[in-house]
């Protein structure tokens, strides 16, 4: 990302965390693609992304005041929204799950049709993976966490973080038919 590029960002943010409305509808739509993206790899199937992806979106919007442009804004709400999915997730772990067919992903707009060939194949991957598994590999190589940083983030000893990615990383192999 150039600087021009994450100065519009600030900018867009400062006018949107004062209630410039233009400002928000521009960093919403900006976000949502993404927000939703980052949920759908966290969470397994399509039924509850669009609801968790709202729910991440109106918790950045209410933090924006608090964001202190210390780093990305991206990196930022990339945090937000993993930490409403994983509420999110604890909310509902009590009820059963129920398999549903994946329906459709949002793949970036313009993306080539291969691209979303791609995404759609990791995130089937992704569905075959544990939920602890597969958060801690998102968290680590979507996101770009360190292990500490995702061990603290999940609320687990660094090596247990360790051992879900190896694990994972191991059934993906798998998956892919690796040795």
């Amino acid at each position: 990302m150039t600087s021009d590029s994450s100065q519009a960002i600030d900018a867009r943010v400062r006018a949107a965390a004062a209630g410039d409305a233009r400002a928000v509808r521009a960093l919403l739509s900006e976000l949502l693609p993404r927000s939703r993206n980052l949920v759908r790899y966290l969470v397994r199937g399509d039924a509850d992304v669009d609801d968790i992806a709202q729910e991440a979106l109106v918790a950045v919007l209410r933090g924006l005041p608090t964001y202190r442009a210390d780093g990305s804004f991206r990196a930022w709400s990339d945090r937000i929204t993993a930490r409403v999915t994983f509420a999110y997730l604890k909310r509902t772990r009590s009820r059963r799950e129920v398999e549903l067919p994946d329906l459709s992903l949002v793949a970036d707009p313009g993306a080539p049709p291969d691209e979303y060939a791609i995404r759609r194949q990791t995130v089937r991957m992704l569905d075959r993976l544990p939920d602890d598994q597969r958060q801690v590999l998102v968290l680590h190589h979507v996101m770009g966490m360190s292990l500490p940083e995702v061990a603290g983030e999940l609320c687990v000893p660094l090596e247990t973080a360790r051992s879900r990615l190896r694990l994972a990383k191991q059934k993906l192999r798998a998956l892919r038919g690796e040795p």
